[in-house]
């Protein structure tokens, strides 16, 4: 087996809170309980998102957790030529096709087809765009906004995964999915193609985050697939709710983390830890408590999967 590379990918949109801590920890917990690195990457390829000055917020609150990255930091904003060849490669495969359409458009196809939105999901790219033919394109005379990539139609669509704490997954690509986006109309590279790009380039063996993103894997996979890069292991931990239900986020207003103090920094991570399914430690100190954690790790026996 390969030595584990793990990884902890935060957007700087905001300094972490108790639910990015989750996150932060669990990818740590397993690197280390693997004898592996860790590794931290900033996802600031949506720039507008992203707050000056936020990365090194998160890096600090990091440190002060006890949590080291073990190489340079990776930023997405500066790596636009590596994503470049990635789409450039995918077009002549014939994976990757230019889209004029708006989303405006794609709700009324929809609409026409009498094909309903699900809560919180996607609306499905009904096809528009893709070429019928080989070395031709779909837009019809109108200018292209974005580059979209092709999944597999039919029985090839079902796609089987594995997820070392959910366990067996699938999803259908086509009609779950669609082809999805990998460069933006407004010229900004898409997180399904930059996550996959940069798993690959810095060695990334097993992917943990939180279980909302579990329904991004079977698409990352196929790109992996598309672009002859390694697949990695997949572990989604619990996620973090707030006293709505919801996801405890930025976006709905989650305090920033506090390591201001020892004392705070050592009860933080006793909660993220308490998120994780971690047994109560004793640890008086961070310090400790980390060391304790890892031995403690539950998914260590899953590594495998």
């Amino acid at each position: 087996m390969a030595p584990c590379i793990g990884r902890f990918a935060p957007s700087p949109t905001g300094p972490l809170h108790a639910g990015s801590l989750v996150a932060a920890l669990a990818s740590w917990l397993d690197a280390r309980a693997q004898g592996g690195q860790w590794l931290v990457r900033i996802e600031d390829v949506d720039l507008p998102r992203c707050q000056p000055g936020a990365d090194q917020t998160i890096l600090a609150q990091l440190a002060d957790c006890g949590l080291h990255p073990d190489g340079e930091v990776l930023y997405q904003s500066r790596r636009g030529t590596t994503y470049q060849r990635a789409l450039d490669q995918l077009v002549a495969a014939g994976h990757a096709y230019p889209c004029a359409c708006t989303r405006a458009e794609i709700a009324a196809e929809h609409a026409r087809l009498g094909l309903i939105k699900p809560r919180h999901g996607e609306l499905v790219y009904p096809g528009t765009c893709r070429p019928t033919a080989p070395g031709q394109d779909g837009l019809h005379g109108r200018p292209a906004r974005a580059w979209r990539v092709a999944v597999p139609q039919g029985p090839q669509a079902n796609w089987h995964w594995h997820d070392r704490r959910l366990g067996e997954q699938q999803q259908a690509l086509d009609t779950e999915v669609g082809d999805f986006v990998v460069r933006r109309a407004d010229g900004l590279w898409a997180y399904q193609l930059a996550v996959v790009v940069d798993d690959a380039d810095q060695g990334i063996t097993d992917i943990v985050r939180g279980e909302d993103l579990a329904d991004n894997t079977p698409r990352q996979q196929w790109l992996q697939q598309l672009l002859g890069a390694p697949t990695p292991r997949y572990l989604h931990t619990p996620l973090v709710l707030d006293a709505r239900g919801e996801k405890l986020s930025k976006q709905h207003g989650a305090p920033a983390l506090d390591t201001g103090s020892a004392a705070h920094v050592l009860q933080a991570l006793r909660d993220a830890g308490a998120a994780l399914g971690l047994p109560a430690l004793p640890g008086p100190t961070a310090k400790d408590w980390l060391a304790q954690a890892v031995n403690a790790w539950p998914w260590r026996s899953l590594n495998t999967g």
